[in-house]
């Protein structure tokens, strides 16, 4: 379980395998939403940024937009056309110490389930 502040704060997901069914869009025509993402979004703070990231080339943006829309998942932008590779988050940590970045790794396609609980203290 993530421990975290009481801070606004930026969340960046990976599209396809974590939200989504990895190439479901190609595979089977249509995007399939994974379980716990409706949940984990709810949870979310209406303070927060969410950023999506997606290697779909961008003609398929737009169809991703509406999907996500009439889903409601909420983010603030899309980045498409990402590289295949390694995505590598490198943050500072605050004077006080608290820890300003995190990376998760989950299962492609399996359930989202990204607990944490706000500390006040922190």
């Amino acid at each position: 379980m993530l421990e975290l502040s009481p801070l606004a704060k930026t969340w960046i997901l990976d599209v396809d395998g974590t939200i989504v069914k990895h190439n479901g869009y190609l595979t089977d025509g249509h995007d399939t939403l994974l379980d716990g993402v409706a949940e984990f979004f709810d949870t979310l703070s209406k303070d927060d940024k969410i950023i999506l990231l997606t290697a779909r080339d961008g003609k398929y943006l737009e169809e991703l937009k509406n999907f996500l829309k009439n889903n409601n998942i909420h983010y603030d932008y899309i980045l498409n056309d990402i590289p295949l590779g390694e995505r590598i988050l490198i943050n500072d940590n605050k004077p006080s110490g608290l820890k300003c970045a995190y990376a998760i790794n989950k299962v492609r396609d399996e359930k989202l389930n990204i607990e944490y609980e706000i500390k006040k203290e922190l």
